[in-house]
């Protein structure tokens, strides 16, 4: 699952480095501060590495598993967080659910991967 989620960001974060001006046309205003438009996607990329890490060895990296929980859902929450101020389409909210998914995903990955001792 985690080199399944991995492969997913890596072809869903990749385009974004090279969208920055069909962003801001797609989706107005046009993006005014690329340093986070960039840090996000680059941070984001970042993340799909660590997924790829964890699939390795899901035992050993077991405990990495509660933060990439959080990395996961920390992007939906802020997404839902948006629609429900009326900020954000729902079609943006749309796209923020397979990182809810697998948020959930990668906690019953970490429940499954307990010590059996």
């Amino acid at each position: 699952m985690f080199f399944a989620a991995s492969a997913w960001g890596v072809l869903v974060l990749t385009p974004m480095c090279f969208m920055f001006d069909a962003v801001g046309r797609q989706d107005p205003p046009p993006i005014t501060h690329p340093q986070f438009y960039y840090g996000f996607a680059c941070a984001a990329l970042a993340w799909q590495f660590a997924y790829f890490l964890i699939g390795t060895d899901p035992e050993r990296f077991r405990p990495v598993m509660i933060v990439a929980v959080f990395a996961k859902m920390s992007y939906f929450a802020a997404v839902a967080v948006l629609y429900l101020q009326a900020r954000l389409s729902t079609r943006m909210l749309a796209i923020s659910a397979p990182d809810a998914l697998l948020a959930s995903l990668f906690l019953v990955a970490f429940y499954k991967t307990r010590s059996q001792k």
